[in-house]
């Protein structure tokens, strides 16, 4: 190829637009609660994580229920590892652009509280659409488990329920270690996957987007089921508890003898949900100050103030 065919092509290659970050979400956001967008994005990540908990709470009872039956037989660990992060990668490709904006940042596509939090402690998210984001998500969840439990009552209730629980030798620190780094996983590659400078540095095809979050949900259940079954998600592990409602579940939450009620999840679910908020707080930091260089920058301009006023 000649010198002037190279100016040709690159003259008529098209140009990236410059790169600018969008300014952060505001931190109440109150002006919201007057748009259609935000209800219909509640509305997707109801249905989202109802359909989220349907499939992924059926798939491990029908594993359950094939392997008491005749051993070695059903999906196995890996099939429900499987079955939650393709779910996962499905649902996000399809609410992730809801409300015209950012896929998986302030238009939906998150089902998952730790997600939702992670985001908002990125100024991505409005407290008031972080609040609301996670109380659709616990519904959803609720109901979706609650199919489940209709349509397979007897299997749902002597199997467990698909709630999660702290395996036989393992501590509960342990456990809490492992929903922390699970959770650090999944948020990190959701602000990774979503980064806008990723988006107008790299060449950008929307199908990957969905693709590494719901393979990070993949992974972690690969290595987290054994311990506490895979929470990173409180409303997956909330709806399943819930819906279960017996005491070894509860129990196993804190490895303290307490009588269930309709009042226990609000104490007993704290590995599943401190875990996770620990994990998605770091992994929020992590990206905004080391990967993103937030930290580099403000600690330059302080010391080109300090210098300019010595």
């Amino acid at each position: 190829m000649s010198k002037d065919d190279l100016t040709v092509e690159t003259a008529e290659a098209p140009a990236k637009a410059p790169y600018s970050d969008p300014p952060p979400a505001p931190l109440l956001g109150t002006s919201e609660l007057g748009k259609w967008s935000l209800y219909r994005a509640l509305i997707a990540e109801f249905m989202a994580t109802l359909i989220f908990l349907y499939v992924s709470v059926a798939t491990v009872i029908g594993y359950k229920s094939q392997s008491t039956g005749q051993a070695c037989t059903g999906v196995g660990f890996l099939g429900v590892a499987w079955a939650f992060g393709a779910t996962i990668f499905v649902l996000v490709y399809c609410i992730g652009g809801v409300s015209g904006t950012s896929i998986c940042v302030s238009a939906g596509g998150h089902i998952n509280p730790a997600v939702t939090f992670g985001l908002f402690i990125g100024r991505k998210l409005s407290l008031v659409r972080t609040v609301l984001y996670i109380v659709a998500q616990c519904l959803g969840a609720i109901c979706g488990a609650g199919i489940v439990k209709g349509i397979m009552k007897h299997p749902y209730n002597s199997l467990g329920g698909g709630a999660n629980t702290v395996a036989e030798g393992y501590s509960i620190g342990g456990a809490l270690a492992a929903e922390i780094v699970g959770t650090f996983i999944l948020v990190h590659t959701v602000f990774s996957a979503t980064d806008p400078k990723r988006t107008a540095r790299d060449s950008f095809i929307p199908v990957l987007v969905p693709l590494p979050i719901g393979f990070a949900v993949f992974i972690v259940h690969l290595a987290t089921i054994p311990i506490t079954g895979t929470g990173i998600n409180p409303a997956r592990s909330l709806g399943a508890a819930v819906l279960y409602n017996q005491h070894e579940a509860w129990k196993d939450h804190v490895r303290i003898n307490l009588a269930p009620t309709m009042f226990d999840f609000v104490y007993t679910q704290w590995i599943f949900w401190v875990g996770p908020l620990i994990g998605a707080f770091v992994a929020a930091v992590y990206h905004k100050l080391v990967l993103r260089g937030e930290a580099a920058k403000a600690l330059g301009s302080f010391r080109g103030t300090s210098a300019s006023t010595v």
